[in-house]
């Protein structure tokens, strides 16, 4: 028995995800600052999660055969020089617009890639710590939901201080810290180094790898229904942490230090719902619970946002939202790990990863240009509609009843499955 591995991908995850809820207000606040255009805030959310997209789309066979402890620790080397050449060029008196929509598009390249790998490690690293699969994977939602709480609210604290550039230089720190950790203590770990079983190396190869992966999501309406609907609620994120939430921040809320502290109570009441989901919620069903949840934790932020200019209603709403919240990610972590066998881990990573991404560019782009057409409230108020829709879906289609259908992992179709306990792709994360 190990835990030295499971603790260093915990303690990585926990440290990159902290600096990256730096970057979330930070990178907002300071387009706000430096060119009062919520249109262009919307514009370099466009540009970060564009290449998201394409990088959970092609990434999954290039993981296993360049190594997850490579690649992690490859990702979070370039975002953090990415990350921290913002400040620095503004600083110089270099910065162009170009530049930034540049750079962030670079981290949001590399960035999930990085955070597939350490996940896909996640069912091997808890099997060699003695940790049970979904106790491993509510914890790992727990700390990941509390470093965003931290990082939230260090944020507010730094920006209202020290201004975003110092937000942006402390989120590249975070970054190398990252990359040292799992690079120093994932090391000889089997499972994080490449994959040399597969057919050769070409083209051809990795195309029939990637296939395979949307071939399988295809043939599962459950696993289809949750990505489609993590998708939608991905993009309406998105538009809300990037843009509408920093302009109500910025216009009704009085600075950085309340959106910190907006992002920190939902951080830490979501931490709070994956605890408790983790010790209590198997006793009950998964699909009430999760569709509870999603209606509770999305679209009532972004109706009081819109019918109120006070910080302690939206406080009260982001703090219920987080509870919710954190009950979600535990559930899919669990169906995914019943559903997919190992042999699929990155490569059905890389599909539902792109699935649910694919709007995330366009949720920020619209909400920029709502907000400079009609103004906040319009923008939330609509944001919040869609949102209320898409969450309906649990109650609504048939496919859904599969979260309570407890069964034995499937199989893949062109490859044998492989011995010990089954494990997963990354599952849709919000």
């Amino acid at each position: 028995m190990n835990r030295r591995p499971f603790a260093a991908v915990l303690a990585a995850n926990t440290i990159s995800i902290a600096g990256s809820s730096l970057t979330l207000i930070g990178v907002p606040w300071f387009v706000l600052q430096t060119t009062g255009s919520p249109a262009r805030a919307g514009v370099v959310a466009f540009c970060a999660t564009l290449p998201v997209v394409v990088a959970a789309l092609v990434g999954g066979p290039f993981i296993d055969r360049i190594g997850r402890r490579r690649v992690s620790a490859a990702s979070d080397l370039i975002c953090g020089v990415a990350v921290g050449a913002i400040p620095l060029l503004h600083y110089a008196g270099l910065l162009e617009f170009w530049m930034l929509c540049a750079l962030m598009a670079v981290g949001g390249l590399v960035h999930t890639p990085g955070l597939t790998a350490r996940y896909v490690l996640l069912p091997d690293l808890a099997e060699h710590a003695g940790t049970g699969l979904t106790r491993a994977a509510g914890l790992y939602d727990a700390v990941s939901r509390g470093a965003r709480m931290i990082g939230a609210a260090v944020a507010g604290l730094l920006i209202a201080a020290f201004g975003a550039e110092t937000v942006l230089l402390l989120d590249a720190a975070t970054f190398g810290a990252s990359a040292l950790l799992v690079s120093a203590f994932l090391r000889g770990v089997p499972a994080a180094e490449p994959q040399r079983g597969g057919a050769e190396a070409s083209f051809a190869a990795y195309r029939a790898e990637m296939a395979e992966g949307w071939a399988f999501l295809a043939r599962s309406r459950l696993l289809t229904g949750i990505t489609l609907m993590v998708m939608m609620t991905n993009g309406l994120d998105q538009g809300w942490s990037s843009v509408l939430l920093p302009v109500h921040g910025t216009e009704e809320l009085g600075g950085a230090g309340s959106l910190g502290l907006m992002i920190s109570l939902f951080g830490g009441s979501a931490l709070l719902g994956a605890l408790l989901y983790g010790a209590w919620g198997e006793r009950f069903p998964r699909r009430a619970v999760f569709a509870a949840a999603f209606l509770a934790s999305g679209a009532t932020r972004y109706v009081v946002a819109a019918c109120t200019d006070t910080t302690l209603p939206l406080a009260v709403t982001m703090a219920l939202a987080g509870l919710g919240a954190g009950m979600l990610n535990p559930i899919l972590t669990t169906v995914i790990y019943e559903q997919v066998p190992q042999e699929l881990r990155s490569r059905v990573s890389g599909v539902t990863t792109a699935g649910c991404e694919l709007t995330m560019p366009l949720g920020g782009l619209a909400a920029g240009l709502l907000v400079e057409g009609f103004g906040a409230t319009v923008a939330l108020l609509l944001f919040g509609g869609a949102y209320l829709l898409t969450t309906l879906a649990p109650l609504v289609f048939p496919a859904w009843r599969g979260l309570d259908a407890a069964g034995p992992p499937a199989v893949s179709r062109t490859e044998r499955p492989l011995p010990g306990p089954a494990t997963a792709a990354t599952p849709p994360r919000r």
